[in-house]
């Protein structure tokens, strides 16, 4: 780590030690690639969603440009369209609402189960009408949402299931790996993810032939054959140096999302007992995989801790400061989601990734809670 003066400087995340780690592999991986002359569509394209699918104990999986477009062309294969309405969460990144928008539905927000920040399946039926198409829960911060109970929801009234995956590669709910639950399972690869590319990249997996058919062709402009076009598509294709590199990472994801959860027991441990600072809980149906370590930091003193933090060199986030709905695209909506709003006010994460040094943990926890008693 980079030192100014005698503090230590933390970042939220360090890639560093993964890519140090897979030097080798990856520019042995990224020069096949050019020597190839195949960079779109070729064969790492192909093997790695093979190999994800495998891997996931899914049918099908589709590669896509980033998660955003695989949200996006998930709903439209499902049947989502202009009209509908789409059950979601309101805390959460920008994009799980915006692909509802996108493809001309209208997100439906409902508030969160206070422990796992998820969508609260108990509140969900309350808010579906006649115009309700789907439902998509977002696996927030590595943790499950509550799929049984979605899922039982969702069979009730005919609805379509999305799963928001691009925090929670690898986790599972009930034994069943998350992506493969519903009728779509959506995923990022944004480099930060548990399995993140050198850029951007996207994945869509179901076990519904029609719907991996329609997915394959809204990525390349809506056609099955090239120049015969039978829909409005996207150009959306998982690049294939992004899907090289995914390859050599996928075998390791099990061990990273391991390191993961070590770490983060060593934080509930540390954490243990410290006042006004809530860890992060994990439901019993759940294989929590820490894409972030989340606190609640209360009595109103969220900002003024990580102020304190970052002028001891320490890296903290808000994943997420503001409901989506009171974002200025949405401001026309007229919510007041209180489990929401207190979460907005009092998260933080710490930094985590998987070969965290339990020293800098220690370094962060001792720091964290001299501020927060300070």
């Amino acid at each position: 780590m980079d030192k100014v003066g005698k503090k230590q400087l933390v970042p939220i995340l360090d890639l560093s030690p993964e890519i140090e780690g897979l030097w080798d592999e990856l520019n042995s991986a990224i020069q096949k690639v050019l020597r190839s002359g195949q960079f779109i569509m070729g064969p790492e394209v192909h093997s790695f969603e093979a190999e994800a699918a495998e891997y996931l104990k899914v049918k099908h999986a589709v590669g896509m440009s980033s998660g955003t477009d695989a949200l996006v062309i998930g709903l439209r294969a499902v049947g989502v369209g202009p009209g509908d309405e789409v059950i979601t969460t309101p805390f959460t990144f920008f994009a799980t609402a915006e692909a509802i928008s996108q493809v001309g539905a209208v997100p439906v927000f409902v508030d969160i189960d206070p422990g796992t920040y998820n969508i609260d399946p108990a509140l969900v039926e309350e808010r579906i009408t006649s115009r309700t198409k789907a439902i998509v829960p977002v696996h927030l911060y590595g943790q499950a949402a509550d799929m049984g109970a979605i899922v039982a929801v969702a069979e009730k009234y005919g609805l379509k299931v999305v799963e928001d995956v691009a925090q929670a590669f690898g986790g599972e709910c009930q034994g069943s790996k998350l992506g493969t639950i519903g009728d779509v399972g959506a995923f990022s690869f944004f480099p930060s993810k548990n399995l993140g590319a050198y850029g951007d990249g996207g994945l869509i997996t179901t076990n519904n032939d029609k719907v991996a058919e329609t997915a394959h062709m809204l990525r390349v402009h809506g056609a099955k054959r090239k120049y015969h076009n039978e829909m409005i598509g996207y150009n959306s294709r998982l690049d294939e140096l992004q899907a090289a590199i995914l390859r050599v990472k996928l075998p390791r994801i099990d061990e990273w999302n391991e390191g993961r959860r070590e770490a983060a027991r060593r934080y509930n441990d540390m954490l243990n007992g410290v006042v006004d600072v809530v860890t992060p809980y994990e439901a019993p149906y759940a294989r929590h995989v820490y894409h972030q370590y989340t606190v609640r930091i209360l009595g109103g003193k969220r900002d003024t801790v990580r102020s304190k933090l970052a002028e001891e060199g320490i890296s903290t986030y808000i994943y997420y400061p503001v409901p989506m709905y009171r974002l200025p695209v949405y401001s026309e909506l007229s919510y007041r989601l209180p489990r929401t709003e207190e979460a907005t006010d009092e998260v933080m994460s710490v930094p985590i990734w998987p070969q965290i040094q339990a020293d800098l943990q220690v370094h962060i926890l001792e720091t964290l809670g001299h501020v927060v008693t300070a």
